[in-house]
């Protein structure tokens, strides 16, 4: 609270300033400016910019948010296969070190064994990453799974509509088909 000074000829005494200075009729101008329309609109246009402030501040950090998402799903793309391929690397070692030792093998046997080995290590690892055989062949015919490349009549009846042989293998990847199984179907 603000205080003024009133001398009295016996003694200076405090007065606190509102009782003395400031009249009922004051009070009702100082808010009457407050209402006037210059100052509505003063204050209008501080919460305009208040607001435009905000807005520019959000649109800014949403365009910041898309560009790093565009980024990373970039970088995901380019870089998708990298876990594939680092899981692939040991068995292009197996292969090269077959290959570099079929020359000096005497026992057939023995390199087709290897070959096979080395097969099964591809195929596990490719299982490790969600790659599945479509199994066809004694199945129903779905066409969710299969492709029916030939029909084959004169089949008992209850192997019609099934698959007798499958010319090509097809595969899921994390349960999604990435290629149809191509098959005979019994007619």
């Amino acid at each position: 609270m603000k205080k003024i000074d009133i001398e009295n000829e016996e003694e200076k005494q405090e007065v606190p300033a509102e009782e003395t200075t400031e009249q009922p009729a004051e009070k009702a101008q100082a808010e009457q400016e407050d209402n006037s329309p210059e100052a509505q609109l003063e204050k209008a246009l501080a919460e305009v910019e208040e607001w435009k402030d905000k807005y520019l501040r959000q649109a800014a950090e949403f365009d910041n948010y898309r560009k790093r998402v565009v980024k990373e799903k970039a970088d995901l793309i380019r870089n998708g296969g990298e876990r594939v391929m680092t899981a692939i690397l040991p068995i292009i070692d197996d292969f090269e070190r077959a290959r570099d030792n079929m020359d000096r093998m005497e026992d057939i046997a023995a390199v087709k064994e290897g070959v096979e080995l080395i097969i099964e290590k591809f195929l596990t690892s490719l299982k490790r990453e969600g790659l599945e055989k479509i199994d066809a062949v004694g199945k129903p015919f779905d066409v969710d799974f299969h492709e029916a490349i030939a029909t084959v009549p004169g089949q008992p009846d209850e192997m019609r509509g099934k698959v007798l042989d499958c010319v090509q293998t097809g595969y899921t990847l994390n349960d999604k088909v990435i290629r149809h199984a191509k098959v005979a179907v019994a007619e």
